[in-house]
Protein backbone atom coordinates (compact mmCIF):
# COMPACT_ATOMS: atom_id res chain seq x y z
CA UNK A 1 0.00 0.00 0.00
CA UNK A 2 1.32 3.38 -1.18
CA UNK A 3 2.34 5.72 1.65
CA UNK A 4 0.46 9.41 1.48
CA UNK A 5 3.53 11.47 1.36
CA UNK A 6 3.11 15.42 2.70
CA UNK A 7 5.43 17.21 -0.30
CA UNK A 8 6.78 20.85 0.89
CA UNK A 9 7.67 22.96 -2.21
CA UNK A 10 10.66 25.75 -1.06
CA UNK A 11 8.49 28.91 -0.78
CA UNK A 12 10.70 31.96 -0.54
CA UNK A 13 11.07 33.08 -4.04
CA UNK A 14 10.43 31.69 -7.66
CA UNK A 15 7.40 29.00 -8.92
CA UNK A 16 6.13 28.04 -6.03
CA UNK A 17 2.44 27.91 -6.98
CA UNK A 18 3.26 26.18 -9.96
CA UNK A 19 4.90 22.91 -8.54
CA UNK A 20 1.64 23.36 -6.08
CA UNK A 21 -0.40 23.53 -8.61
CA UNK A 22 1.71 20.23 -10.50
CA UNK A 23 1.59 18.32 -7.32
CA UNK A 24 -2.08 18.97 -6.61
CA UNK A 25 -2.86 17.92 -9.86
CA UNK A 26 -1.19 14.34 -9.62
CA UNK A 27 -2.99 14.64 -6.19
CA UNK A 28 -0.24 14.54 -3.76
CA UNK A 29 -0.57 16.71 -0.34
CA UNK A 30 1.35 19.90 -1.32
CA UNK A 31 2.37 22.69 0.89
CA UNK A 32 4.91 25.51 1.08
CA UNK A 33 7.72 25.60 3.18
CA UNK A 34 9.01 28.98 4.79
CA UNK A 35 10.02 28.14 8.12
CA UNK A 36 11.21 25.39 9.97
CA UNK A 37 8.38 24.20 11.00
CA UNK A 38 7.26 23.82 7.54
CA UNK A 39 10.26 21.25 6.89
CA UNK A 40 9.58 19.42 9.60
CA UNK A 41 6.37 18.96 8.74
CA UNK A 42 6.99 17.80 5.01
CA UNK A 43 8.29 14.17 3.98
CA UNK A 44 10.12 15.42 0.30
CA UNK A 45 11.19 18.70 -0.74
CA UNK A 46 10.89 20.63 -4.18
CA UNK A 47 13.20 23.64 -4.60
CA UNK A 48 11.65 25.64 -7.85
CA UNK A 49 13.51 27.50 -10.42
CA UNK A 50 14.27 31.34 -9.72
CA UNK A 51 17.31 33.49 -8.32
CA UNK A 52 19.51 31.01 -6.67
CA UNK A 53 21.71 34.02 -5.10
CA UNK A 54 18.93 35.35 -3.50
CA UNK A 55 17.17 31.55 -2.61
CA UNK A 56 20.28 31.29 -0.98
CA UNK A 57 20.79 34.20 0.88
CA UNK A 58 16.58 33.77 1.94
CA UNK A 59 17.33 30.16 3.59
CA UNK A 60 19.80 31.97 6.01
CA UNK A 61 17.20 34.68 6.84
CA UNK A 62 14.37 32.23 7.58
CA UNK A 63 16.62 30.31 9.77
CA UNK A 64 16.77 27.11 7.11
CA UNK A 65 20.13 26.29 5.80
CA UNK A 66 21.02 24.05 8.99
CA UNK A 67 17.16 22.56 9.42
CA UNK A 68 17.81 21.64 5.74
CA UNK A 69 21.20 20.62 5.52
CA UNK A 70 20.23 18.09 8.37
CA UNK A 71 17.25 16.83 6.15
CA UNK A 72 19.23 16.43 3.56
CA UNK A 73 21.55 14.18 5.30
CA UNK A 74 19.31 12.05 7.01
CA UNK A 75 17.83 11.20 3.15
CA UNK A 76 14.77 13.48 2.46
CA UNK A 77 13.82 13.48 -1.10
CA UNK A 78 14.23 16.28 -3.21
CA UNK A 79 13.17 17.86 -6.57
CA UNK A 80 15.27 20.80 -7.70
CA UNK A 81 14.35 22.49 -10.48
CA UNK A 82 16.80 25.37 -12.34
CA UNK A 83 17.91 27.51 -9.47
CA UNK A 84 17.21 24.63 -7.21
CA UNK A 85 19.26 22.36 -8.94
CA UNK A 86 22.14 24.83 -8.31
CA UNK A 87 21.56 25.16 -4.43
CA UNK A 88 21.49 21.72 -4.71
CA UNK A 89 24.30 21.02 -6.23
CA UNK A 90 28.30 20.72 -4.95
CA UNK A 91 30.21 23.21 -7.45
CA UNK A 92 28.66 26.41 -9.13
CA UNK A 93 30.75 28.05 -11.75
CA UNK A 94 30.23 31.42 -12.68
CA UNK A 95 28.68 32.16 -9.09
CA UNK A 96 29.12 34.53 -6.49
CA UNK A 97 31.87 34.35 -3.77
CA UNK A 98 28.82 33.93 -0.93
CA UNK A 99 27.09 31.27 -3.25
CA UNK A 100 25.34 28.67 -0.99
CA UNK A 101 25.38 25.57 -2.30
CA UNK A 102 23.87 22.32 -0.21
CA UNK A 103 25.74 19.34 -1.91
CA UNK A 104 23.32 16.83 -2.26
CA UNK A 105 23.95 16.87 -5.56
CA UNK A 106 27.36 15.42 -6.63
CA UNK A 107 27.01 17.82 -9.99
CA UNK A 108 29.31 20.52 -11.28
CA UNK A 109 26.57 23.31 -12.23
CA UNK A 110 27.25 26.78 -14.36
CA UNK A 111 24.79 29.39 -13.64
CA UNK A 112 22.89 31.03 -16.52
CA UNK A 113 24.96 28.28 -18.66
CA UNK A 114 22.37 28.71 -21.59
CA UNK A 115 22.48 32.26 -21.47
CA UNK A 116 20.36 34.74 -20.19
CA UNK A 117 16.42 35.79 -20.62
CA UNK A 118 16.20 36.47 -23.65
CA UNK A 119 18.13 33.36 -24.81
CA UNK A 120 15.24 31.60 -23.21
CA UNK A 121 13.91 28.41 -25.50
CA UNK A 122 12.02 25.34 -25.16
CA UNK A 123 12.86 21.43 -26.32
CA UNK A 124 11.73 17.84 -26.35
CA UNK A 125 13.97 15.97 -24.52
CA UNK A 126 13.65 12.41 -24.06
CA UNK A 127 13.70 11.37 -20.23
CA UNK A 128 14.34 7.76 -20.25
CA UNK A 129 11.53 7.18 -16.91
CA UNK A 130 9.09 8.78 -18.95
CA UNK A 131 8.74 6.44 -21.75
CA UNK A 132 8.40 6.79 -25.69
CA UNK A 133 7.03 10.45 -25.14
CA UNK A 134 9.06 13.35 -25.20
CA UNK A 135 9.30 15.87 -22.45
CA UNK A 136 8.93 19.76 -23.80
CA UNK A 137 11.61 21.52 -21.25
CA UNK A 138 11.53 24.56 -20.78
CA UNK A 139 15.17 26.59 -20.07
CA UNK A 140 15.10 30.02 -18.91
CA UNK A 141 18.16 31.39 -17.80
CA UNK A 142 19.39 27.39 -17.13
CA UNK A 143 22.33 25.88 -15.42
CA UNK A 144 24.57 23.84 -17.39
CA UNK A 145 25.44 20.41 -15.91
CA UNK A 146 29.11 20.73 -16.48
CA UNK A 147 30.40 17.21 -14.64
CA UNK A 148 28.55 14.79 -12.64
CA UNK A 149 29.99 12.40 -9.84
CA UNK A 150 30.00 8.31 -10.15
CA UNK A 151 26.86 8.00 -8.07
CA UNK A 152 24.66 10.49 -10.16
CA UNK A 153 22.65 8.89 -13.10
CA UNK A 154 21.65 10.46 -16.03
CA UNK A 155 18.02 10.72 -17.21
CA UNK A 156 18.19 12.84 -20.32
CA UNK A 157 20.84 15.16 -22.43
CA UNK A 158 20.43 18.18 -24.54
CA UNK A 159 23.24 19.65 -26.37
CA UNK A 160 25.33 16.84 -25.24
CA UNK A 161 24.77 18.00 -21.74
CA UNK A 162 22.83 16.41 -19.10
CA UNK A 163 19.83 18.05 -17.91
CA UNK A 164 17.72 15.67 -15.85
CA UNK A 165 19.86 13.49 -13.42
CA UNK A 166 18.90 11.08 -10.32
CA UNK A 167 21.54 10.49 -7.19
CA UNK A 168 19.87 8.55 -4.54
CA UNK A 169 16.77 10.28 -3.94
CA UNK A 170 17.23 13.36 -5.32
CA UNK A 171 15.86 14.15 -8.55
CA UNK A 172 17.74 16.93 -10.15
CA UNK A 173 16.30 19.10 -13.16
CA UNK A 174 17.92 22.27 -15.59
CA UNK A 175 14.60 23.50 -16.88
CA UNK A 176 11.25 24.03 -15.55
CA UNK A 177 8.70 21.34 -15.94
CA UNK A 178 6.25 23.30 -13.61
CA UNK A 179 5.48 25.27 -16.60
CA UNK A 180 3.89 22.96 -18.92
CA UNK A 181 1.18 20.68 -18.38
CA UNK A 182 2.58 18.03 -18.38
CA UNK A 183 3.69 16.26 -14.88
CA UNK A 184 4.98 13.27 -15.73
CA UNK A 185 8.17 14.24 -13.69
CA UNK A 186 5.70 15.39 -11.03
CA UNK A 187 4.41 11.95 -10.87
CA UNK A 188 8.09 10.50 -11.07
CA UNK A 189 9.19 11.87 -8.21
CA UNK A 190 6.17 11.09 -6.08
CA UNK A 191 6.65 7.47 -6.66
CA UNK A 192 10.09 7.93 -5.78
CA UNK A 193 8.95 9.22 -2.71
CA UNK A 194 6.68 6.60 -2.07
CA UNK A 195 9.08 4.56 -2.56
CA UNK A 196 11.57 5.93 0.20
CA UNK A 197 8.77 6.37 3.01
CA UNK A 198 8.01 2.47 2.56
CA UNK A 199 11.48 1.48 2.53
CA UNK A 200 11.63 3.70 5.95
CA UNK A 201 8.79 2.57 7.00
CA UNK A 202 9.24 -1.42 6.70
Amino acid sequence: MAVLARIGVLALQGDVREHIAALSRCGADAMPVRLPDDLARADALVLPGGESTTMGRLLRVFGLEAPLRERLAAGMPTMSTCAGLILLSRHVLDGRPDQLTLGALDLTVRRNGYGRQVESFEADVDIEPLGVAPFRAVFIRAPRIESSGPDVQVLASFDGNPVAVSQGHHLGLGFHPEMTGDVRLHQLFLRRVEDALEVSAA
